[in-house]
């Protein structure tokens, strides 16, 4: 059975690559293994969903859910040296390299906590919460992440998501519009939708 990337202790033989990228005017240097979401590159989506993130006005920390090798988090540590990063996986291949990133990128102010969802984080809540989620893991899987996102965010609080029309936008933004009540689509590009929605 092939492994995937949203396995608890990939058993995949290790082969990491290193790159540099330019993500928010800034230069980052990442590495990413087998057995990791991406395993060559920053992907299409991660780069959108960075690119196209604004600060919420609220303050608190902001959470990376689903962080893989850390280039949301990361990129987000760099632009926002006011707040804390938190980053989560349940993949502990992927978080000892967004711990290993983060340290490489000079970026003190993350925290790479393992998670399955968002369990491993009781009872702390978020300014802003972003995903790119594993479409792989199923529609439940996916739609529960948004349901307990939707309870660790903060008041006036925002879930910011990237996901792929074929792969389930529509149904994902019908979800989050029932959870919240509202929902943005605030970027599209190459069948890619850039979501967001304010917990009121």
């Amino acid at each position: 059975m092939s492994e995937h990337y949203f396995s608890n202790k990939p058993q995949s033989k290790t082969l990491p690559k290193t790159w540099t990228y330019q993500l928010r005017g800034k230069e980052y240097t990442f590495t990413s293994d087998v057995g990791v979401f991406s395993k060559n590159e920053v992907d299409f989506g991660s780069r959108l969903l960075i690119e196209q993130f604004q600060e919420p006005a609220v303050p608190g920390d902001l959470l990376d859910l689903g962080c893989g090798y850390g280039p949301i988090g990361i990129a987000l540590a760099g632009d926002f040296a006011n707040r804390q990063i938190v980053m989560v996986d349940v993949n502990e291949r992927a978080l000892a390299l967004a711990e290993k990133n983060a340290t490489v990128n000079n970026q003190t102010n993350t925290e790479v906590v393992q998670s399955d969802r968002l369990s491993g984080l009781p009872g702390r809540k978020f300014a802003a919460i972003l995903t790119n989620p594993p479409i792989r893991a199923g529609k439940q899987v996916v739609h529960q992440m948004f349901e307990e996102a939707k309870a660790a965010l903060l008041s006036s609080g925002q879930l910011w998501v990237v996901i792929q029309k074929k792969q389930g936008a529509p149904s994902a933004m019908d979800k989050i519009e029932a959870l919240f009540g509202n929902v943005d689509v605030v970027a599209k590009s190459k069948g890619y939708y850039i979501l967001r929605a304010l917990n009121d």
